[in-house]
């Protein structure tokens, strides 16, 4: 005949937290002779399905998670073998809400005055807790613009974006409210909102206005605060120069000022502009000089002839030099007209100014006598034409 048995059912841990996990553990003690063999089934009123484990040595043991908070009825019913009756045990589990933490953080801090900012309230489970919180997390932010702010946690997680806190340093306190499952907690920040960047003003000046042609031009640009704000503002300056040789350059400023030298502007006007980046103290401005003028260069022509004296019907050589005027620079281009006459004789030619500035004629129709050599340089876009003159004499 089969022998009566007492099932027993144990919970450990008893309380536990939400997100915890129980173990259920069932003994069945033989009223007799004998080691009970087979099932238990573990019912847990108003959770999930029923649980099963196979006894070994009288006992078996089930995990369980997710339960919700609470007491809740354990029934262990052992299903009987050849040798021992069934037998039913029962427990409860008390279920309690978890603890958490609350963090707050504020992005970007510290801000600048109408900047928009994100606080964001993290709510996490202490362990053995476990779990994704919800309800809500109300912002108290002190100070001007402040105010409390109640927002929904979502994933854990709860944010806020302001762009009217004033300037000054604000305390920032995240409540949780808790929920079902989970229990209030608080985190507190500081957050901090600096001055709007000052106003400032970019001047542009010139070296040399007007320069002229191949002479190098040095533009300066300079930031200052606008009263009553005081300071040196950092950052770069991007000057853009319009026209031929002109272009674009990125220089940082040093005591409020950047430069930056040009040597090949064109001949003609040019617009100056200068644009300051701004920093974290000071705003951004720009500055314009409407009009850089670059003239032509003057130039000077020397005259030369070889031979000189020279044998009447022997081939004379004529030279011209064409150089820029300081600080004017380059290589001129153009021609150059040769005239070498006296009272009764006269002679025409021209040579063209080659890449050093030289430009040559060469004669041997010339009887005896002596003659003025004029040379007259016809200019280009960028010089101005100039004369020279020197004295040839022929035997």
């Amino acid at each position: 005949m089969a022998s009566p048995t007492i099932t027993l059912v144990t919970v450990s841990p008893n309380p536990s937290t939400f997100g915890q996990t129980v173990t259920l553990t069932a003994t069945v003690i033989p009223l007799g002779a004998g080691t009970p063999t087979g099932t238990v089934t573990f019912a847990i009123s108003a959770d999930g399905p029923p649980l099963t484990g196979t006894l070994s040595g009288g006992t078996t043991s089930v995990t369980v998670s997710g339960l919700s908070v609470g007491v809740h009825t354990v029934v262990a019913t052992y299903s009987g073998d050849a040798n021992f009756l069934p037998s039913t045990g029962n427990n409860v589990i008390a279920v309690n809400q978890a603890t958490t933490t609350t963090s707050v953080v504020s992005v970007p801090d510290p801000s600048g005055l109408g900047q928009a900012v994100t606080f964001t309230a993290t709510v996490t489970p202490v362990p053995p807790g476990a779990g994704v919180p919800g309800g809500t997390v109300t912002f108290f932010i002190s100070g001007s613009g402040g105010g409390s702010f109640t927002q929904p946690v979502v994933g854990g997680v709860a944010t806020l974006s302001l762009s009217s806190l004033g300037v000054g340093t604000h305390s920032v306190v995240a409540v949780y409210s808790g929920d079902v499952h989970f229990l209030p907690s608080s985190g507190t920040d500081t957050h901090t909102v600096n001055p709007a960047p000052a106003a400032t003003t970019t001047t542009v000046t010139s070296s040399a206005n007007p320069s002229v042609f191949g002479q190098p031009v040095t533009f300066t640009a300079t930031v200052t605060p606008n009263p009553p704000a005081s300071g040196t503002p950092t950052g770069t300056v991007t000057f853009v120069v319009t026209g031929t040789g002109g272009g674009t350059v990125v220089k940082a400023l040093t005591g409020g000022t950047a430069s930056h030298t040009f040597t090949s502007l064109g001949v003609g006007p040019h617009t100056v502009t200068a644009t300051y980046s701004g920093d974290a103290n000071f705003a951004t401005s720009t500055g314009t000089l409407p009009t850089q003028t670059v003239n032509q260069s003057t130039t000077t022509t020397i005259v030369s002839s070889n031979p000189n004296p020279a044998t009447a019907g022997t081939p004379v050589t004529y030279v011209a030099f064409v150089q820029p005027v300081a600080p004017g620079a380059g290589t001129p281009t153009g021609t150059v007209t040769f005239t070498v006459s006296n009272m009764t004789n006269s002679v025409t030619g021209t040579g063209t100014v080659n890449g050093s500035g030289f430009a040559f004629f060469t004669d041997a129709t010339l009887p005896a006598g002596s003659y003025t050599v004029t040379g007259v340089y016809s200019g280009d876009a960028n010089f101005t034409g100039s004369t020279g003159t020197n004295t040839q004499v022929i035997t």
